[in-house]
């Protein structure tokens, strides 16, 4: 069962109390206690979850909750990995960092690091349907990433964010102005490659490592999916064979095949989503043509990539790069 964290509710729930509705008031009915949500192992179903953002909605009378959770996001809120992202040396490895243990927090959600050239994107995976959680979770991410980015950088970062969904109706408030967009092909934060490389002002190598071994502890617990796991591999050697990535975690191609499905995916639709990705990025860079782009994922035909973008995205990859 899909769930998140007590502590990022207590937020929302906290939130709530600025339009002065109260935790009993938002919590009534509901199976959680505005005291179980201040425990750290809590954890809180996402239908609950969705019920909780729903009513926030609804009493507070705010529908840029969203904004202001981004805005108000705190390091802390994200436990052991939050920790170990704030004392990492740079902002590629406190990325790497958050993608590698963002299912220590949820498995509803995931995150995914892709670096084409010039351009680097942070996609935010949808593993579970998020139902009304879908805006509130996706955009307060966003906007959150942003804030802490500079909180632990020290600089003001430049870059956009795409949303998979329609814009709401307080678009024009959103903080990223003009570079926030909607009604994209997926959800990511876009930017440039040479932020990755910026020190964090709160680099602490011996904090890190206590944390990573705690956020380790943490996932070895929770028992990770094998689909998680090639996704990796993929993200790292695109064109990799099935029979390759099977030897990799060590099973026979007929046992990955049947372990995948388990977990509801192929190794198909994990290749083609890692393509998509990058297929997005590289299509950014106008120093490519569509055909060497097509090599690069793999394709030995043009046609074939043209048909597969046009699945992910309803548009040809010249329409999309001419959509800007």
């Amino acid at each position: 069962m899909h769930d998140l964290p007590g502590a990022n509710i207590r937020d929302l729930v906290t939130l709530a109390g600025r339009w002065k509705v109260t935790p009993e008031v938002l919590l009534d009915g509901l199976p959680v206690t505005f005291a179980s949500l201040g425990d750290p192992t809590t954890r809180v179903p996402l239908r609950v979850c969705e019920a909780i953002a729903l009513r926030a909605l609804e009493l507070t009378g705010e529908s840029g909750l969203a904004l202001h959770l981004g805005l108000e996001m705190k390091v802390s809120s994200h436990g052991f990995l939050g920790f170990a992202a704030m004392t990492a040396s740079t902002a590629r490895d406190a990325i790497d960092l958050a993608c590698r243990f963002a299912g220590t927090r949820t498995s509803a959600i995931g995150l995914a690091l892709y670096v084409e050239g010039d351009t680097a994107s942070i996609v935010i995976e949808e593993r579970a349907p998020l139902g009304a959680m879908q805006e509130l979770a996706t955009l307060a991410l966003i906007i959150g990433f942003w804030q802490l980015g500079r909180q632990l950088t020290g600089t003001m970062l430049d870059g956009a964010g795409e949303c998979a969904f329609p814009a709401p109706v307080y678009a024009a408030k959103l903080p990223l102005g003009g570079r926030l967009t909607f009604d994209q092909p997926v959800s990511r934060m876009v930017f440039a490659s040479s932020i990755l490389d910026l020190p964090l002002i709160t680099a602490d190598a011996v904090a890190t490592q206590l944390a990573k071994e705690m956020c380790e502890r943490e996932l070895l617990a929770i028992a990770p999916g094998l689909a998680g796991r090639i996704r990796a591999q993929l993200v790292a050697k695109p064109i990799l064979p099935l029979e390759d990535a099977a030897k990799q975690v060590h099973v026979s191609p007929r046992t990955l095949k049947r372990r995948l499905a388990e977990e509801g995916t192929t190794f198909s639709a994990i290749r083609d989503d890692v393509r998509r990705q990058r297929a997005l990025l590289l299509l950014a860079d106008r120093g490519l043509t569509i055909g060497e782009i097509a090599t690069k994922l793999g394709y030995t035909e043009l046609p074939n990539f043209t048909r597969a973008f046009r699945k992910w995205t309803g548009m040809t990859p010249a329409a999309y790069r001419d959509r800007g």
